[in-house]
Order: C-alpha cells, then sequence, then structure tokens
C-alpha cells in the first residue's frame, strides 16, 4: 500500500509537473488570462508576466498556449533554459516556431523571411504569438533590440506579431537595458501569492482532480501550510507531497499541522 490507495487516490494530487486538468482556476488568473488574450486580440505587441519563484509563471504560460485555438492563432511557446542565448540563435529559434521553412543563416534573409512568414499568417487572418518562459535569463542589451525590431514589423491592424514574457522580477531590470522596447509593454501583470483561503481551496482543488473525495489535511494543517509555503503554489504542492507520504507512514487519516510542522523541517522550511 502506498499513501494514493491510503487517502484514497486515483493520481498523485502535488506533483509540480505542469498538467491543464490541475490547473487552479482562481480570479487572479482569470484575469491575467483575460488581459493576455486581449493584448494579443488587439494585437498590442508586447505583454508581461512577473512573478516569483513557484509563482505559477508557466503554469499560466500554458494555460494562455492552450487557449490560442490554432484556428485563430498562430502560437508557439519557447522556454529559455540557460543564459548563454545570442540574438541570432534565438531570431532562427523564433522563426522557426512561426514556421518559416529553410531559415537562412544570413540574419539579413532572416528577417525577411519572417516579415514574409508573418504576411501569411494575416492573411490566413491568425494572430502571430510567442509566450516565451524565463525571460529574464536573456540579459543582453543586443537581445532585447532585436525583439523591438521585431515589434516594428506592423500592419494596418497592429503589430505583426504578439510577445507574452514570462519572467523573474529580475525582467524589469533586463528590459530596462533597451528602454524603447519598456516603454512598448502594453500589458504588465504581477502575480501575487496565495491568500489562506487561495491556498486552501487550491489543496481542495488538486485533491478532488485527483479522485480524492474529502479534504485530508486539517484547518489547523492548512494554515501551516500557508505559513511555511507564504502561499507559493509550488512549495505548496512540495510540501503537501511530503506530507501525505508522512500521513501514511505515520497512519494518520487526517493530516494535522504536527505532520506539516515536521515536514517544514525536513524541507528546511521552518525558518
Amino acid at each position: 500500500m502506498d499513501y494514493l490507495e491510503y487517502y484514497q487516490l486515483a493520481e498523485h494530487p502535488f506533483s509540480n509537473v505542469v498538467e491543464s486538468r490541475f490547473f487552479y482556476d482562481n480570479p487572479q488568473q482569470s484575469e491575467a488570462i483575460t488581459k493576455l488574450k486581449y493584448a494579443v486580440d488587439s494585437k498590442k505587441g508586447l505583454a508581461v508576466v512577473i512573478g516569483n519563484i513557484g509563482a505559477g509563471k508557466t503554469t499560466l504560460a500554458r494555460r494562455l498556449l492552450e487557449e490560442l485555438d490554432e484556428e485563430n492563432y498562430e502560437a508557439a511557446l519557447l522556454v529559455i533554459i540557460h543564459s548563454s542565448v545570442s540574438s541570432d540563435w534565438l531570431l532562427k529559434k523564433f522563426s522557426i516556431q512561426l514556421g518559416v521553412m529553410n531559415t537562412s543563416d544570413d540574419k539579413l534573409v532572416l528577417l525577411g523571411q519572417i516579415y514574409k512568414r508573418l504576411n501569411e499568417i494575416e492573411e490566413e487572418g491568425k494572430k502571430a504569438v510567442v509566450l516565451m518562459d524565463e525571460v529574464q535569463m536573456l540579459n543582453s542589451r543586443e537581445i532585447m533590440e532585436e525583439f523591438r525590431g521585431l515589434l516594428n514589423m506592423e500592419s494596418p491592424g497592429g503589430k505583426m506579431v504578439n510577445f507574452v514574457f514570462f519572467g523573474l522580477p529580475e525582467l524589469d531590470r533586463v528590459l530596462s537595458l533597451d528602454e524603447p522596447l519598456k516603454q512598448r509593454v502594453a500589458v504588465r501583470i504581477r502575480l501575487q501569492a496565495f491568500s489562506e483561503d487561495n491556498t486552501r481551496d487550491y489543496i481542495r482543488h488538486r485533491l478532488k482532480v485527483a479522485g480524492g473525495e474529502r479534504l485530508v489535511f486539517a484547518e489547523p494543517a492548512i494554515s501551516r501550510i500557508y505559513q511555511f509555503s507564504q502561499g507559493s503554489p509550488r512549495l505548496i504542492n512540495t510540501i503537501c507531497d511530503n506530507a501525505l507520504l508522512e500521513g501514511f507512514l505515520l497512519k494518520k487519516p487526517v493530516i494535522d499541522g504536527d505532520v506539516i510542522k515536521n515536514v517544514a523541517i525536513d524541507l528546511g522550511l521552518e525558518d
């Protein structure tokens, strides 16, 4: 027997792997999706989402991508995984994401290919959208200038390509490397940590999606989860997953505050 069977769950409810079925559609996330779709649909060009580590930026990015249907949008998600990205690499990656075929190694030719592809997308009645996660890693003035150049591509209806940047608070400093680009941010969203009520609803939601028919965390446990996580969804997941395992090992049908405190100590979160 494992904790899934013990707590009558069909699957692990608190994995940090992003999965759309577990998306917690709270008011903050709904408002963010509405604002970002407005920015895209009105061809504003550049929207920015900023949040601390574990605030749910990647989850929001993937949810937005799912809502941009293929019939009306040519959309892609690009995740920056290291800081040594060059502007040439990024430009080529961007062109491939948009569907440019046989990309050229000559920058001027490649820009022409991108412009042609963006025109094709417009002629198809679609909007070009590129979502970019972990943009704070692109700590380069040259790269910021490249984005500004791409945003200079316009049609009578607005920008030919729409970017949505997701990043840590350092993203503000990175955008400041090119002040004209920073001034082009049409929509800016700051993701806030969950409240204690949000934390309780979030835990209940994920348990329900995983097949749970009851809230196995006592109220004092939820208060401590909020205390140690400070409302960070990623930390909530980590604490709850460990607490379910600890509760199973201790054969506790309901997880209490002491279990959460012990888990927090093990995870180095007590301070």
